[in-house]
């Protein structure tokens, strides 16, 4: 079993900034990619940034110049650097990880609880 936790959400004024983290541990022999992804009230849930293991990164337009999406592999850990933030950031955060349990294995999808970000004065 793969767990995800994910911390640094909360509440910030527009124009700030906040960093998310999400350590992955448990069933883990290598992971993939990994992302974040969010999802706002009413609306579905849409890519922000991934990070391949190799450092490739892809971004949502939305928060090209303003997010930057890194990784630490010794410590399968993710991050998401948020600044300029506005209040259309505002959503519940997962982070996401492509990781398999062992050589050869297979390649599952995880995701992490949500962090919420809310941005207004």
């Amino acid at each position: 079993q793969v767990q995800l936790v994910e911390s640094g959400g909360g509440l910030v004024q527009p124009g700030g900034s906040l960093r998310l983290s999400c350590a992955a541990s448990g069933s883990i022999y290598s992971i993939n990619a990994m992302g974040w992804y969010r999802q706002a009230p009413g609306k579905q849930r849409e890519l922000v940034a991934t990070i391949t293991y190799g450092g490739n990164t892809r971004y949502a337009d939305s928060v090209k110049e303003r997010f930057t999406i890194s990784r630490d592999n010794a410590k399968n850990t993710v991050y998401l650097q948020m600044n300029s933030l506005k209040p259309e950031d505002t959503a519940v955060y997962y982070c996401q990880i492509e990781s398999r349990a062992r050589h050869l294995g297979s390649y599952f999808n995880y995701w992490g609880q949500g962090t919420q970000v809310t941005v207004s004065s």
